[in-house]
């Protein structure tokens, strides 16, 4: 056997074994995120999947819900590109709430609700988002009122991107990599930047 095909051969069951650890991992993963949600009081639906495992805070009277076949890269090789800490998703005041659609995916992400974020369907949050609509510290009187913030249907973000209160991003849309999202930010179109700026739009 030459060492082309050996080659090929050790890299497709090297392939497969991780294949195999990664379901073990969302397996067991999987039962003990569903049962530490169930005790915490938060909505989900079927198929959800983790890798790792995330983190969830409720307030008293605070709502999370979180739609069907949503994903959860929280270990740090669940995502390629590199993931530096769980996901960790917060109603942290009370009232708050907290919504995300069907089919998204999360890598690292942190949402921190003190007011309303809405999250659509099938919304990519690249690693080590983060998603807050208010200024934190809510005891220091440099910090403002917390504003909801709304993402449309089938948004990217990008790694590292940051999307900070009172903002929509529309449908489609397409933040970069390392952006600030401080305004709205329309459908359809291609946007990056520290702040965040429309570069084009899709055709």
């Amino acid at each position: 056997m030459n060492k082309t095909i050996q080659s090929n051969i050790g890299n497709s069951l090297a392939n497969q074994c991780d294949k195999f650890q990664k379901w073990l991992q969302a397996f067991f993963s999987g039962i003990f995120m569903r049962c530490n949600m169930r005790l915490r009081g938060i909505a989900f639906g079927s198929g959800l999947k983790f890798y790792g495992l995330a983190k969830f805070k409720r307030a008293n009277s605070a709502e999370i819900s979180i739609g069907k076949r949503c994903v959860f890269n929280s270990s740090k090789t669940s995502n390629l590109i590199g993931v530096n800490r769980p996901c960790i998703l917060t109603g942290l005041a009370p009232n708050s709430q907290l919504t995300i659609g069907n089919n998204c995916g999360f890598s690292g992400t942190v949402i921190g609700c003190f007011n309303k974020i809405t999250i659509g369907n099938s919304v990519k949050c690249g690693a080590n988002t983060l998603i807050t609509d208010g200024d934190w510290h809510p005891e220091d009187p440099r910090s403002g009122k917390p504003e909801p913030v709304y993402i449309d249907d089938n948004v990217w973000l990008g790694v590292n991107v940051v999307v900070l209160k009172g903002v929509r991003i529309g449908a489609n849309s397409l933040i970069g990599a390392n952006s600030l999202v401080i305004k709205d930010i329309p459908a359809n179109v291609v946007a990056a930047g520290n702040p965040c700026r429309v570069i084009k739009k899709m055709s």
